[in-house]
């Protein structure tokens, strides 16, 4: 989009406009206080609230009267990627609920992207945008206080940490990382604000005020990864963005480069934790558990380096590349550039970052030429390379997170993109002197909204049968611990299977929700010993619909063994667990579970025993396994 010159008459701006940019505002407000939108029954009203979005969007420009502008060209490139990943989701991967659940989540960010870019076109509704974005900050500083100093056990939506967060807080995100992803985007604008010429005393004093409060609040999450990152943002800024030549440049960045290392010493000196965390990065030369994590991601690269492994399958692959003695679970490989090459491989992840790439060179090449001349505070040009600047600083952290993969995050760097490029992309003419034919923006108007309709009544099924899994597998989970003779394990274990069969009817591909439902199926077994056979049968019945797909997950083939269990076909049972430990070589659980079943089939106890003892040296504090071997203890000692 062209810039918008001093000569030009502000425009009036259109209802439809200020309705795109509430409703942007509100998903925007949902999202990030529902614990970042990670859980997938805050994420179904974050994909009604967008296709909302595009509804409206694409209405406003078929009923334009004289037709709409044009589209901004930055919108056009991130749609190749969009219709690659769908055909990865649909073709590729072998984990297809998670494909498709992974595609929802990029649709859902170049659709934000989009509307912004060519929706959000007026100072206000911008100024609306943005100013929603700091107040979600100020309001997630005070429930980060709120987490450090009051309740360290303490999460939004009535969520509890099993323990604190080693003194860090997250606000109202999920994790303290990727809080402090979301300051690191408004951070260096509030500065720019702060120390702006042209404003009033006032402002400059509010801009103060709200820049100390996210510094303070990016301090409480502790993240080394993210002081880093705004640190190297803010001195790799003059070096592209400062007027002059290359030593003044070299100066500025030499300036800033002194004023970090004396705020940053004085901060490490003054703070234990904050001088904690950083002497365990020095003791650590760096990361321990991310290099094994990016490892595992390269290695997968490697086996299907032009296609990738599939949309959404990082997790369940990992077991093909987990090392010995490392017994994390993480979903994502802790680098977004790493993980959408692992699934999307070179097609994919060129498609996406060089279409990022692209974008941040046209900006970037445009220099004065694409900036506003306007005295509005958001669109002056100081303000706007400032949140380039937050946007460099998120994606240096992008390199050690998953930010992509919290939808908050992502409609937030969605938004903040869009707000940057609508202004630093220069055009030609102006939009008005550029419409294209009402037919044609009739026809923009009628795929929007059909494509829009079509992903939310295809997708709300999708999330909600995932949010049943959920909390059908949460239900599980807390029974842990509870004798089944409690009232509370019968409860639990049946409102479980209750919740996994409503997700198994409403999304039969869903194979998690198949193998969630066999665990809680057979867990049964327990309440009524005279119908083991019975519940047994039941649950490989589900573990056969898990089996269905491709079968990579290891968990798969240890219900249905599992389910052979009760049933007292040992032998049947034994070629499964065997394929799990095949699957998982390096998987303490894998390993458990075939011990137990070798215990309990006659004849195999000094194979238990060996698969017991690889159990505990691949994780030697694993609760189930040293459950077991204390109870086999228990029974073999003498009277």
């Amino acid at each position: 989009m062209p810039p918008v010159t001093v000569s030009s008459p502000a425009p009036r701006v259109s209802p439809w406009e200020w309705a795109q940019a509430a409703l942007l505002a509100g998903n925007l407000a949902w999202t990030t206080l529902a614990l970042g939108g990670f859980r997938a029954e805050t994420r179904i009203v974050t994909l009604m609230l967008t296709s909302a979005l595009v509804v409206v969007h694409f209405l406003t420009r078929a009923l334009a009267r004289g037709g709409s502008p044009r589209v901004h060209p930055a919108g056009w490139l991130l749609l190749p990627f969009l219709v690659y990943a769908a055909a990865n989701a649909q073709w590729v991967t072998p984990v297809r609920w998670l494909g498709w659940m992974d595609w929802l989540g990029w649709a859902q960010m170049v659709a934000v992207f989009w509307v912004t870019l060519n929706g959000v076109r007026a100072s206000g509704p911008r100024r609306l945008l943005f100013l929603m974005l700091v107040l979600l900050g100020i309001v997630g500083v005070a429930c980060a206080c709120y987490q450090r100093f009051v309740r360290p056990d303490w999460m939004a939506l009535h969520r509890l940490w099993p323990g604190d967060l080693e003194g860090r807080a997250s606000g109202t995100f999920g994790l303290p990382n990727s809080f402090a992803g979301f300051l690191l985007l408004l951070l260096p604008a509030m500065g720019a604000l702060a120390f702006r010429r042209s404003g009033t005393a006032m402002e400059r004093v509010w801009w103060g005020w709200v820049a100390v409060v996210l510094s303070f609040g990016l301090m409480l999450t502790l993240s080394r990864g993210a002081f880093i990152a705004l640190a190297l943002a803010l001195i790799a800024w003059p070096l592209w963005a400062a007027h002059g030549g290359w030593w003044r440049r070299i100066r500025i960045a030499v300036t800033i480069m002194a004023g970090v290392a004396i705020v940053g010493g004085a901060i490490i000196w003054k703070v234990p934790k904050v001088r904690a965390r950083m002497h365990a990065l020095v003791l650590n030369a760096g990361e321990r558990t991310r290099p094994i994590m990016w490892r595992a991601a390269w290695a997968l690269v490697r086996e299907q380096p032009a296609l990738g492994t599939g949309a959404g399958s990082y997790n369940v692959l990992l077991e093909r590349h987990r090392p010995a003695q490392f017994p994390d679970n993480p979903l994502w490989a802790h680098n977004e550039y790493l993980n959408t090459l692992s699934d999307y491989g070179f097609v994919g992840a060129g498609l996406f970052w060089g279409a990022c790439g692209f974008m941040a060179w046209r900006c970037m090449r445009a220099g004065d030429r694409g900036k506003t001349r306007r005295s509005d505070w958001l669109e002056s040009p100081t303000v706007v390379a400032a949140l380039g600047v937050g946007l460099l600083a998120f994606g240096l952290q992008m390199g050690l997170e998953f930010h992509l993969k919290i939808p908050a995050l992502a409609l937030m760097l969605a938004t903040t993109a869009g707000l940057v490029v609508s202004r630093t992309w220069p055009g030609g003419v102006s939009p008005a002197e550029c419409r294209p034919p009402q037919w044609t923006a009739i026809g923009y108007g009628i795929a929007g909204v059909a494509g829009a309709l079509m992903v939310a009544r295809w997708g709300t099924p999708l999330l909600r049968a995932e949010a049943w899994r959920e909390a059908g597998r949460y239900a599980i989970d807390r029974l842990a611990g509870v004798a089944p003779e409690h009232a509370d394990f019968r409860s639990g274990v049946e409102r479980s299977v209750a919740l996994l069969q409503c997700a198994t009817e409403l999304h039969p591909a869903n194979g998690q929700a198949w193998a969630d439902l066999s665990y809680a199926t057979s867990l049964l077994s327990n309440l009524d010993q005279a119908r083991r056979a019975d519940i047994g049968r039941d649950a490989e019945r589900a573990a056969e619909k898990a089996l269905q797909g491709p079968a990579i997950n290891f968990e798969f083939w240890v219900r249905r063994g599992v389910a052979r269990d009760l049933q007292g076909r040992w032998e049947e049972a034994t070629p499964d667990f065997f394929q799990a430990v095949k699957l998982a070589p390096n998987n303490a659980y894998a390993w458990f579970y075939l011990a137990e079943h070798l215990y309990r089939f006659n004849g195999a106890r000094g194979a238990g025993l060996a698969a017991l003892e690889t159990c505990l040296r691949l994780d030697p504090g694993n609760p189930p396994g040293l459950a077991l071997r204390q109870r086999l203890a228990f029974k073999t000692k003498p009277n």
